[in-house]
């Protein structure tokens, strides 16, 4: 059965299941193509009229952020060229399409005071009944490997139990985002956390679960569940933000990846304070980080630190309230 609705969902489903063999995860390119299904299923449109003029009025017509955008258009290019090369298209009509300018993104960051206080938060939000007691625990420790390891919440949940290395203290991180994996060392203040929660999970959770962070059953967490327990825990402390928008500039809410983006300049910050170059610490912390490009490690240098941020946010808010 396919998975989209319009007269191009066999090709479509023809073509992930093609990028799925290959290796690939067809997850985004999925989202974005669903996108583009439902669009063209509105305009009731034939195969022939698939040309730059309809793709350009999609472009203006998708009621979504320009980020979101730009990705469906160079998700859907990708597919007309798989098209191209199986005879069903003499031309690629995304090829010369532009991409729109994206909005400025100032995304939420953490101070090491705050972090703290949301992890007690986190951990004040643990159940202490049997029933729900090692569910919630297990989120709790993703939330902390998100904040001290600066993990992605994908890499959280899909951890082992072979992945963790007890006689190295190191966990090791295996075919995350873009297929890569790597072996991190634990922070000394992770070391007792991870043997605590071990000790639980031995005798609360199923001998049969293969994930090291154990859900219900024989399952991994979810990614709802985790989200839950971080908002709550950020009204708790009162960081609780709606996102906005001023002009082109979205600002961001704190969400557990702000929990990534907080340890990546709270480490530069604190090479800066031990007198050490910040520049130089970029390539190990893009290792550590399962960075693919080291341009994404760079970004960070943009953000000297929390209260920088803040300020940057002020400003921001009050020219606007100003104007």
């Amino acid at each position: 059965m396919s998975r989209f609705e319009s007269f191009m969902g066999p090709l479509m489903e023809e073509y992930l299941s093609y990028r799925e063999n290959l290796g690939y995860c067809i997850s985004p390119s999925f989202s974005h193509l669903k996108i583009f299904d439902r669009y063209i299923e509105k305009k009731n449109i034939t195969r022939e009229k698939l040309d730059p003029l309809f793709f350009l009025e999609m472009r203006t017509e998708l009621k979504v952020e320009p980020r979101t955008v730009n990705r469906t258009i160079a998700s859907t290019r990708v597919f007309f060229q798989y098209l191209v090369r199986l005879g069903y298209y003499t031309d690629n009509p995304l090829k010369d399409v532009p991409y729109l300018p994206e909005w400025s993104l100032i995304p939420f960051i953490f101070s090491c005071e705050e972090t703290d206080r949301l992890l007690t938060a986190v951990s004040n939000r643990i159940r202490r009944n049997r029933q729900y007691f090692l569910k919630d625990l297990s989120q709790y420790m993703a939330i902390l490997l998100m904040a001290r390891c600066g993990l992605r919440i994908s890499e959280t949940i899909g951890l082992l139990c072979h992945h963790y290395r007890p006689e190295e203290q190191s966990l090791y991180i295996e075919q995350t985002k873009f297929k890569k994996d790597r072996l991190i060392p634990l922070p000394r203040q992770i070391w007792q956390e991870m043997a605590n929660y071990l000790a639980v999970r031995g005798v609360l959770a199923s001998p049969h679960n293969p994930f090291l962070l154990a859900g219900l059953y024989q399952r991994s967490l979810s990614k709802p569940r985790i989200y839950n327990m971080f908002r709550g825990a950020v009204k708790d402390i009162g960081l609780d933000r709606p996102r906005q928008r001023i002009a082109n500039t979205i600002i961001s809410p704190p969400t557990p990846h702000s929990l990534r983006h907080s340890f990546a300049v709270n480490t530069l910050k604190q090479v800066k304070q031990r007198g050490a170059s910040p520049q130089n610490a970029l390539p190990i912390l893009a290792v550590y980080m399962g960075h693919s490009e080291y341009k994404h490690t760079v970004k960070y240098l943009k953000l000297a630190d929390a209260d920088h941020h803040r300020q940057i946010t002020r400003f921001i808010v009050s020219n606007k309230a100003g104007s």
